[in-house]
């Protein structure tokens, strides 16, 4: 039986660039067909925008019949950092998928303490429910970064402490599986460097880098989704899912949308809180690695929580954007794929924003 047949399921941050798609994907019942879907997020405008356009949607090839659409999908008005509204909306659900996050990294480093109440305390507050109330949740899927390894910036430590806040959490609620996905930049999400890319370029430039060395994975949202799915499917207790991506210089990102066009690249240093590179999986967590299918997975910190009985062979590095750096022409086909090229743009960023 699927692993979402018949339940319901409740996905906080379900109107952001990620939520959007997961919500997308939940409905045509690629992991079973759910009994409900309840997106939970603060900002009603989002959620009747993504309300209206799924009441106008007909039914094609592959995709879901939304004539049922009042029963299956819901809006729910509520914040992960109000104890109480997340408390009502989880007495609902038998699976959470937790991707309500403050995840602009500038943003966080001028509001430490706003990423802190969203991040820590809005997971922290799930658990809580759970655990007070003797809520019967199967599943919690924590939605993490590649900024959470190692992390530098506000961001990322307020995602490791998600991530460690939920693993911790399989203790505390003997009766729900918690786990975490992690994974690197998704192409052309909302505040991703794609879009400013692109908005500069229309603009006539410049087009404006912070150092010619930095890298980044990068992954579309159905990669990222496919990463969850798999987690839901295969993931055991406090374990952490990470796909296996290519990453690429962010200079060669931006040359590659520019083109042969007559722009300007400038070069400003280094954000607050940026690293140069980023890691998936760091040189302690690899001796804890697992491969699993196309992912690699960090077995849980906490020696209680162990239970797999595959053997660990540590990677031979820490899993870095610094490896595995797409050439050119590589780079160039997958922003092509994606429909990512300049010119592609107004379709592109509304198909995966859908």
């Amino acid at each position: 039986m699927q692993p979402l047949e018949g339940k319901r399921v409740l996905v906080t941050g379900g109107t952001g660039s990620l939520g959007q798609v997961l919500v997308r994907r939940l409905l045509t019942g690629e992991l079973g067909q759910p009994k409900k879907v309840m997106v939970f997020s603060r900002d009603e405008a989002k959620q009747h925008a993504m309300r209206v356009e799924y009441k106008h949607k007909r039914a094609v090839t592959d995709e879901i019949i939304y004539r049922n659409f009042m029963e299956l999908l819901e809006f729910r008005i509520g914040d992960v950092r109000d104890f109480h509204s997340l408390a009502a909306a989880l007495r609902d659900a038998d699976v959470v998928f937790n991707a309500a996050a403050l995840k602009q990294v500038p943003t966080c480093e001028y509001f430490p303490y706003q990423a802190v109440m969203t991040n820590i305390a809005g997971p922290e507050n799930i658990v809580r429910a759970i655990q007070e109330h003797h809520l019967p949740v199967e599943t919690v899927v924590g939605v993490s970064t590649d900024k959470a390894c190692k992390p530098v910036n506000v961001m990322g430590m307020t995602k490791a402490i998600q991530e460690r806040v939920l693993i911790q959490a399989n203790m505390r609620c003997p009766n729900t599986r918690c786990i975490c996905v992690r994974y690197g930049n998704v192409l052309a999400s909302r505040g991703s460097v794609i879009p400013l890319f692109q908005e500069q370029i229309r603009s006539g430039g410049p087009v404006t880098i912070t150092t010619p060395d930095m890298t980044r994975f990068l992954l579309s949202l159905d990669v990222a989704v496919d990463t969850i799915f798999a987690a839901v499917r295969d993931g055991r207790r406090g374990e952490t899912y990470i796909p296996r991506a290519l990453s690429a210089r962010v200079v060669d990102i931006a040359a590659a949308l520019i083109g042969d066009r007559p722009i300007q690249m400038v070069v400003l240093g280094i954000r607050p809180g940026e690293k140069v590179h980023e890691i998936l999986v760091s040189e302690e967590e690899r001796h804890r690695t697992v491969e699993r299918d196309k992912y690699y997975v960090i077995l849980p910190i906490l020696p209680e929580l162990r239970e797999s009985e595959e053997p660990v062979q540590p990677l031979d590095d820490e899993y870095s954007s610094a490896h595995n750096v797409m050439d050119r022409l590589s780079l160039e086909a997958m922003l092509r794929q994606y429909r990512l090229m300049v010119e592609d743009v107004p379709v592109a960023v509304e198909e995966l924003l859908r």
